[in-house]
C-alpha cells in the first residue's frame, strides 16, 4: 500500500507538472480566424474626384494644373464657360478617392470612402466632396462617393506661427458611397471551394483537414498545400456550402509555425518565435566610441591694443572601447532561456540583430530570419 501511495502521488506530480507546460506551449483558433475562404473577399476601389468649400485651404491653381482642368470640366458640364477665363479660387482641393467594397454588397447599400489630397492644399476641413465614381481594377463603376469629409487633425497659421496637428489632407466620409454594381458570385450554389492559410504551414493544414473530417464524419476537407485546403461538400449533408461553413469555422485547431526570427532594423525591434533553437555557441563584442565635442573660446584682446575679438577653436576628442569577455550561450530549449543567455551579453537591440546574423552564419541558430 506504502508502495502504491508512493506511484500514485509521483504520477500526480508529473501530471501537475506537464499539464501547464502543454497549456503555454498550444496556440489552439478557431479556423475562421486562420484562413480566409474563396469567394469571400473585399474588391479595392478608386476614383478622382474635388473638394470644394474649402476656406482658402485647396490647391493652387497654377501649381495645380489638374484641379484648374477638372474645376473647368465639371463646370462646362453644368452648363458654365470658362474658357479663356482666369480661374483664381483657393477653395477647391483635387481628391484621390479609395474604398473597399464589401463581400457581397448589394446594390443601394453604402460603405465607407478615404479622401487624400493630390495637389498642394493645406488642408481639407470643411470641405464637400463632389459626385464621384469609383472604378474597380476592370475599369468598371461599381460606387459613387459624394458627402462633407471628415479628417483626423487641423492646421491653424497666423504670420509668424502655425499649428498643424495630425494629418488635415486626409479624411473619411462614413457611409459617403453609394454602391451601383454588385459583384456576380453565387457561394450557396458552390459544391466545392479552397480554404487559403493565412499562415501557410504544412502541419497547420492537415491539422484543420483532420478536424473537419472528425466533426462531419466523411472525408470532406483535403490538404492540396501548405496554403490551402479544399473543401468538398458531401453528398449526404443536409444544407449547402454555406451550411457547412457555418458547422466547420468554431471547430477549435491548434496552429503550428516555423522557428523564425523578425528583424527591423530602422527601429531595433526583435521579435522571436517560440520554436527558435540555438546550439552552445561562444559570443565576444566589442564597442568602440569616438566623442568629438567643440568647445569654442572668445578671446578677448588687451585695452588700447588695437586688437580684435576672435573665437579660437577648442577641439575636445574622446575615445572609449569597451571589451566584453567571451560568453557562452548554453543551448536552449526554451525561448525563455536563449532571451536570458543572449541578455547576458549586456548589450543593445542593435547589436544584438549584428549577434543574431552571425550566429545564424555559423549554423548555431536553427531558425530563419527575416529583415522588414
Amino acid at each position: 500500500m506504502r508502495l502504491f501511495r508512493t506511484i500514485a502521488a509521483t504520477i500526480l506530480s508529473a501530471a501537475l507538472t506537464v499539464a501547464p507546460i502543454a497549456q503555454v506551449h498550444a496556440a489552439p483558433a478557431r479556423i475562421k480566424d486562420i484562413v480566409d475562404m474563396e469567394g469571400i473577399r473585399e474588391n479595392q476601389l478608386v476614383g478622382y474626384g474635388l473638394v470644394v468649400g474649402l476656406n482658402g485651404t485647396g490647391d493652387s491653381l497654377n501649381n495645380s494644373p489638374f484641379t484648374k482642368q477638372s474645376l473647368q470640366s465639371m463646370l462646362e458640364r453644368l452648363g458654365v464657360n470658362t474658357q479663356g477665363e482666369n480661374v483664381r479660387t483657393a477653395n477647391v482641393a483635387a481628391v484621390m478617392v479609395t474604398a473597399n467594397l464589401p463581400p457581397f454588397a448589394t446594390q443601394g447599400s453604402r460603405m465607407d470612402v478615404s479622401v487624400a489630397a493630390l495637389g498642394d492644399a493645406d488642408s481639407l476641413q470643411g470641405g464637400t466632396l463632389l459626385v464621384t465614381p469609383l472604378l474597380g481594377a476592370d475599369g468598371e463603376v461599381y460606387a459613387i462617393a459624394q458627402g462633407p469629409v471628415l479628417i483626423n487633425g487641423f492646421s491653424a497659421q497666423g504670420d509668424a506661427a502655425a499649428v498643424i496637428s495630425g494629418v488635415p489632407t486626409t479624411g473619411r466620409i462614413s457611409s459617403g458611397a453609394l454602391i451601383e454594381r454588385e459583384i456576380d458570385f453565387h457561394l450557396g450554389s458552390q459544391t466545392s471551394l479552397r480554404l487559403a492559410l493565412r499562415n501557410p504551414d504544412l502541419t497547420t493544414a492537415r491539422r484543420i483537414a483532420l478536424a473537419v473530417n472528425d466533426f462531419i464524419g466523411a472525408p470532406t476537407a483535403v490538404p492540396e498545400d501548405p496554403a490551402t485546403v479544399r473543401l468538398t461538400l458531401p453528398r449526404n449533408f443536409n444544407g449547402n456550402i454555406v451550411d457547412l461553413l457555418t458547422d466547420i469555422e468554431q471547430l477549435i485547431v491548434q496552429t503550428d509555425q516555423p522557428a523564425k526570427i523578425v528583424i527591423d532594423e530602422n527601429s531595433g525591434i526583435i521579435v522571436m518565435g517560440k520554436d527558435v533553437r540555438v546550439s552552445s555557441v561562444a559570443v565576444a563584442q566589442s564597442n568602440l566610441t569616438v566623442t568629438i565635442a567643440e568647445n569654442p573660446q572668445v578671446v578677448q584682446p588687451n585695452p588700447l591694443s588695437l586688437g580684435q575679438t576672435a573665437v579660437e577653436p577648442n577641439t575636445n576628442l574622446n575615445v572609449n572601447q569597451s571589451d566584453t569577455a567571451l560568453q557562452v550561450v548554453e543551448e536552449s530549449v526554451t525561448l525563455q532561456q536563449l532571451v536570458d543567455g543572449l541578455n547576458a551579453l549586456g548589450i543593445s537591440p542593435r547589436d544584438l540583430i549584428a549577434i543574431l546574423q552571425a550566429i545564424k552564419a555559423t549554423g548555431a541558430l536553427q531558425a530563419e530570419i527575416e529583415v522588414l
